[in-house]
């Protein structure tokens, strides 16, 4: 399996609470913060929910 290195970019102020706890589930509590995960299609679709507040790249 390829590795993703997943970034927050943007703050989850002002979002739902189903964004936060997603990017909670992602391991990324602050800004900047990089986490590598598997890519595999459960954490595709958690990226898919909160792309507009992460930055992905293959490692």
């Amino acid at each position: 399996m390829a590795i993703l290195k997943v970034k927050k970019v943007r703050s989850a102020i002002n979002r739902t609470a189903r964004q936060k706890r997603t990017l909670e589930s992602l391991g990324l509590r602050k800004m900047n913060q990089v986490v590598e995960h598997e890519d595999t299609s459960v954490i595709q679709g958690m990226i898919a929910k909160v792309q507009h507040l992460v930055s992905v790249e293959k490692a």
